[in-house]
């Protein structure tokens, strides 16, 4: 199981644009790359359907995306055409892998052991890995082949693993972006004046510690 902070295979695959090396399609942008259980199953239609309604946003935030499933090349290809037809859209600009033989979904550890295929191969479960530019993990999530994903918290998860590689920041809980962050505790005194020009508030508590301080987002306009 590949973990936050290792470098992420270097893998060839087939997709439905074509093959790719992992590390070359990548460049120099961050990554998402997420899995499904099977080509023309209800969830996964949606899902691939929101991504591609979401693609603006992403690539607004240099993310490229690519999804995998366990069929080939032909039958993401025509699956596409119901997705297209399900979510309304004229556009489906990012690329499926075909994972067939579940070469992929046993390196990175995405197999669901209770949902099988009719001929009792287990099938994939709905991993989300989040690649930086720098070919490492940055943020990962498992969820099981009956539960679909919201990528509109994924979306907020990608602006929280961005903002805090530039700032020496942390994001609280349900926060959006452009809204208080909070310092991290290796953060000096001494510091806060030089990394925090917009101000740091300390918030008092009963136990007299000062490790809750908040910023404003650093990148708020």
């Amino acid at each position: 199981m590949i973990k936050l902070g290792d470098v992420f295979p270097d893998f060839k695959a087939e997709t439905s644009r074509g093959p790719i090396q992992f590390h070359e399609w990548l460049g120099d942008s961050w990554g998402l790359l997420f899995s499904h259980p099977a080509d023309f199953t209800p969830v996964c239609t949606t899902e691939l359907g929101r991504v591609a309604q979401l693609q603006g946003k992403f690539e607004e935030k240099n993310v490229k995306l690519i999804a995998l499933s366990c069929d080939g090349v032909d039958t993401h290809r025509k699956w596409i055409e119901d997705i297209k037809a399900y979510s309304k859209i004229e556009k489906f600009a990012y690329p499926i892998i075909a994972d067939e033989k579940r070469e992929l979904a046993h390196l990175l550890g995405m197999i669901d052991p209770d949902e099988k295929d009719a001929a009792g191969i287990p099938l994939t479960c709905r991993a989300v890995f989040f690649i930086g530019p720098d070919k490492k993990l940055k943020l990962s999530l498992l969820y099981p082949a009956t539960t679909g994903r919201n990528f509109d918290e994924i979306l907020r998860a990608i602006d929280s693993v961005q903002l805090t590689a530039r700032y020496r920041v942390a994001t609280p809980a349900d926060w959006q972006h452009g809204t208080y962050c909070m310092v991290l505790p290796t953060v000096g005194d001494d510091e806060l004046e030089t990394l925090f020009p917009k101000g740091v508030e300390k918030l008092a508590m009963p136990s007299g510690k000062d490790y809750l301080r908040m910023t404003p987002c650093p990148e708020k306009e």
